[in-house]
C-alpha cells in the first residue's frame, strides 16, 4: 500500500468526512474507554439564513483544533452543533421571498406566515451546517439542537416564568428604539450606528417674560422634526452662561407651549450652545432628564416613523420625518426662529437586519431588570471563574455591564418564541402561563388571548449551553457535560450573548456557562474593510474548499491567529497551507516506500542510546520539544505560533535535515537501517497526530493508508504524543 504521487484533496475530503461519521467518534458516548474527562464546547449558533462565511470558517475552525487536540489528549469531547431562529432575520428573508409575488406577511395573516417560514426553515435552515462538515468539523451530529426545538421552547417558557415570578420581568411604557419597516422594538445592542454627513441648525427659543437683551435662547439641534415633542430645556448645572436661565421659561416655536428650564449633569455644555432641547419621548437621554425632573412624554412620531399629535399643527401631520424637517425648517426661517445651520458629522442609528434608520419612541414593552444580574455577571469574571482570552476584552464586558439598562424583551414580530403572557378579555389584565391556556385566571370566564408579542432571540439564544443539553430537566447529559471549557466566539457579541449567557448560567444552574473565552479576530479585506456580502467585499470560504481543500483553508486562517485583533486576509496563507500539504504527502511517500515490505509497528520512542546517529538524537529532541511548544501555545490559544513551530519542524527540521540523512543511513548495515526506519515512522506518525487538529483530513488519509501493525481505527482517536 502507498499514496498517490500528488495529493488531490478533492478526492480523499469527502471520503475521509464519511468515514469520520461511520465511525461514531464524534459522539463523545461511543469513543473509546480511555476517554474519561469530558471537554465541551458549543457551537455558536448559526442564525439559519446564513451560509458559511469567512467568519464562520475561522470560528470553526478554531473550535475544532481544540477539540481534535483535547480527543487525542483523552477526553470525552463534546462540540454541540445547532442553528439559531434568528427572529427577525429570518422573517425579512421570508418577506423578501413574500414581496416577489406582491405579497405581505399581513396578506396571509399570522398562522399561515408562520407555516411559510417553517417550509423555508425545512428548506434552507440546515445549509450552514451542511457546510461545516466541509470545512471537516468533527461536531456530534445526533445531538444537533435548534432554538425553535419543542423542548427548547419549554426551556425559553420556564426561564421567562422564573425570571417573571422573580419580579425581574415588568411591563411599561418608555421610549424603546423602533424599526418602522420591522415593526419592532430593539435592544441597544441590536443598533449599528451609520455615520454620515448631515446638518447642526441653530434655533431661537423665546424667552417668557424676556428682556430687550435677552429675547430668546438659542438651541442647536440635529433632528429639528422632534422638537414639536420638546417638553423642556436643560443646561448643564456648571455653565456660567445660563446660570440666570435655570427655573425660567421658554416658550415652543410653532407649537407655543411653555418650557421649563432645568439644570442637569447629563447635558454636554460643549455641544451647539450648550443648552439642550429636552424631547424624551424621542430621545433616551432625553429621558433620562425626564424621569429626574419629572418632565412629561409628548410623542409626536408614530410607529410608521411620520408625525401625529393632535396638539401640533395640522401642516406637519401625517408627514414622513424627513419630510417633516424640511417644512419645519422652512416655517422657522419664515418666522424668524432659525439661527442659521453648519455641516455637521452626525451618528445614525440604524436596525442591524434590515438597516433602516430608526426612530426613538415611547412604547408598551417587556422589560428585564439588568442591575442584579449584572453584578453576578461581572462578579464572575472579576473572581476568576471566567477569563477572557486576550484579557483586554474584559473592558468591553464590564463597560456594557457596569453601565447596563432593562433589557428590553418582547419584539413586535411574529417569527420566535411567543411571550408566556395571556390577557383577560374582561379586565385586560395580563397573567403568564407556559402552557396553552383554556380558562383565564384571572376573571375565570373569558376565553384569553395570548399576546402577539415574541422574544428577543438573544433571549433563548443566552439558554444556549444548557437548553441544548436538556434543561431545565435534569438530564444526564446536563449532568455530564455542562459547563463547557471554551468558548470561542467574536467580539461584537460580548455583550449581545456572552454577558448574556454568563449571568442566566449562573441563575438557572449556579455555575458560570464556560471557563475561558476566546475572542478570535476580525477578518477584514486585505484593504481593511470589513467584509460583507451586500457591499460585495465578501469571501467564500466553500470557494477556496473547492480550489485547495479544507486543509489549506483552514491552515491559511489560523496561521492568521497571532494576537492581533483585526486580520487582512488574502490568500497567501492558504496557498501556502496548499503547498505544506504537499510537502506532508510527498515526505509521508518517500517513508511508505522505505516500509512498504517491512512488518513494523508503530515505535514507542525507546530506541537505543547506543545505536543513535547525531542526525537521529537531533530529530528526536526537536520533536520532544516541538510536542513541548505546541500543547503550550494550543493552551493559551496561541494557534499561529503553534502552527508556525510544526511547519519549521516538519518542513526544515524532519524533510531537510533528517529525510536527506536517513537516505544515507538506510544505506548503511542492517542495525542503523532498522533503527533508521523506526525512528522515520516514529517522526512521521507523531507529525501526523500533532498537525492532525489544524489539517485533520489530508493527516487521516496519510494516517488510514500507513502500512502499520499496531494502527488505531482512527488518527483522531489516536493518543496525542507524549514527552
Amino acid at each position: 500500500m502507498t499514496l498517490s504521487k500528488v495529493y488531490q484533496p478533492k478526492e480523499i475530503e469527502e471520503k475521509i468526512y464519511q468515514f469520520w461519521e461511520k465511525s461514531g467518534f464524534f459522539n463523545p458516548d461511543k469513543l473509546p474507554k480511555r476517554h474519561k474527562k469530558v471537554y465541551t464546547i458549543f457551537l455558536p449558533p448559526p442564525n439559519v439564513t446564513g451560509s458559511l462565511h469567512i467568519g464562520h470558517a475561522l470560528n470553526a475552525t478554531i473550535q475544532d483544533i481544540l477539540i481534535r487536540w483535547k480527543r487525542m489528549k483523552g477526553y470525552k469531547t463534546l462540540w454541540l452543533p445547532g442553528t439559531d431562529h434568528a427572529g427577525i432575520a429570518t422573517q425579512n428573508v421570508v418577506e423578501k421571498e413574500l414581496k416577489k409575488e406582491g405579497k405581505s406577511r399581513f396578506d396571509l395573516g399570522r398562522e399561515k406566515f408562520l407555516e411559510r417560514v417553517w417550509e423555508w426553515v425545512e428548506k434552507y435552515g440546515n445549509l450552514i451546517l451542511t457546510q461545516f462538515k466541509k470545512l471537516g468539523c468533527s461536531l456530534d451530529w445526533s445531538r444537533k439542537r435548534f432554538t425553535l426545538d419543542k423542548e427548547y421552547k419549554k426551556a425559553v417558557n420556564f426561564a421567562f416564568y422564573h425570571f417573571y415570578k422573580k419580579g425581574l420581568i415588568y411591563k411599561k411604557e418608555r421610549p424603546i428604539n423602533w424599526c418602522p419597516k420591522c415593526q419592532s422594538a430593539l435592544s441597544d445592542l441590536e443598533i449599528e450606528y451609520k455615520t454620515q454627513k448631515g446638518k447642526l441648525w441653530y434655533l431661537r427659543y423665546p424667552l417668557k417674560n424676556g428682556s430687550k437683551k435677552e429675547k430668546f435662547v438659542i438651541v442647536a439641534t440635529t433632528r429639528p422634526e422632534t422638537m414639536l415633542g420638546d417638553v423642556a430645556l436643560a443646561v448643564n448645572p456648571k455653565d456660567k452662561r445660563y446660570q440666570k436661565l435655570i427655573g425660567k421659561k421658554a416658550i415652543l416655536p410653532l407649537v407655543n407651549r411653555e418650557l421649563k428650564i432645568v439644570a442637569d449633569e447629563l447635558v454636554n455644555p460643549k455641544f451647539g450652545t450648550g443648552v439642550l432641547k429636552v424631547t424624551p419621548a424621542h430621545d433616551l437621554k432625553d429621558y433620562q432628564i425626564a424621569l429626574k425632573h419629572d418632565l412629561p412624554l409628548i410623542s409626536v412620531i408614530n410607529k410608521q416613523g411620520k408625525i401625529e399629535n393632535e396638539k401640533i399643527p395640522e401642516i406637519f401631520q401625517g408627514l414622513e420625518t424627513r419630510k417633516a424637517r424640511e417644512k419645519i425648517l422652512k416655517e422657522l426661517e419664515k418666522r424668524g426662529f432659525l439661527e442659521k445651520s453648519e455641516d455637521y458629522e452626525i451618528s445614525l442609528p440604524t436596525c442591524y437586519r434590515c438597516h433602516s434608520i430608526l426612530e426613538v419612541l415611547p412604547s408598551l414593552q417587556w422589560f428585564l431588570k439588568m442591575e442584579k444580574l449584572a453584578k453576578i455577571a461581572i462578579l464572575a469574571v472579576k473572581k476568576g471563574k471566567v477569563k477572557f482570552y486576550p484579557k483586554n476584552f474584559e473592558k468591553i464586558y464590564f463597560d456594557w455591564l457596569e453601565n447596563v439598562k432593562d433589557w428590553c424583551l418582547s419584539r413586535q414580530i411574529w417569527w420566535g418564541h411567543s411571550l408566556p403572557i395571556w390577557q383577560c378579555q374582561n379586565t385586560g389584565k395580563d397573567f403568564i402561563c407556559i402552557s396553552e391556556v383554556k380558562k383565564c385566571q384571572i376573571c375565570k370566564k373569558c376565553q384569553p388571548k395570548r399576546i402577539p408579542d415574541v422574544l428577543d432571540t438573544w433571549f433563548s439564544s443566552a439558554l444556549w449551553p444548557f437548553a441544548t443539553l436538556g434543561w431545565p430537566k435534569k438530564t444526564k447529559d446536563l449532568k455530564k457535560f455542562y459547563p463547557g471549557e471554551v468558548l470561542s466566539t467574536a467580539r461584537d457579541i460580548i455583550n449581545l450573548w456572552v454577558a448574556r449567557m454568563i449571568f442566566c448560567a449562573i441563575e438557572f444552574l449556579k455555575k458560570p456557562p464556560f471557563k475561558k473565552v476566546f475572542v478570535h479576530p476580525t477578518i477584514l479585506t486585505k484593504e481593511g474593510k470589513r467584509m460583507s456580502k451586500s457591499l460585495g467585499t465578501g469571501i467564500d470560504p466553500l470557494k477556496f474548499i473547492e480550489e485547495y481543500g479544507a486543509d489549506a483553508l483552514r491552515w491559511g486562517l489560523s496561521w492568521n491567529l497571532t494576537g492581533l485583533q483585526d486580520v487582512r486576509f488574502g490568500k497567501e496563507t492558504i496557498l501556502m497551507g496548499r503547498n505544506f500539504c504537499n510537502k506532508i504527502w510527498n515526505a509521508s511517500r518517500f517513508v511508505f516506500l522505505q516500509i512498504q515490505n517491512s512488518k513494523i509497528k508503530i515505535p514507542k520512542g525507546n530506541f537505543k542510546n547506543k545505536n543513535l546517529t547525531l542526525a537521529d538524537r537531533k530529530i528526536l529532541k526537536e520533536l520532544k520539544n516541538t510536542i513541548k511548544s505546541v500543547d503550550k501555545d494550543l493552551e493559551n490559544f496561541h494557534f499561529g505560533k503553534a502552527q508556525r513551530t510544526l511547519y519549521d519542524f516538519f518542513w526544515h527540521k524532519f524533510c531537510d535535515f533528517y529525510i536527506e540523512k536517513a537516505k544515507k543511513q538506510l544505506r548503511g548495515d542492517k542495525t542503523k537501517k532498522k533503527q533508521t526506519l523506526k525512528i522515520l515512522v516514529y517522526v512521521l506518525v507523531n507529525s501526523l497526530k500533532l498537525l492532525h487538529p489544524f489539517l485533520p483530513f489530508i493527516t487521516e488519509a496519510i494516517y488510514q493508508k500507513l502500512p502499520l501493525q499496531n494502527k488505531k481505527e482512527a488518527l483522531m482517536i489516536e493518543i496525542w504524543p507524549k514527552i
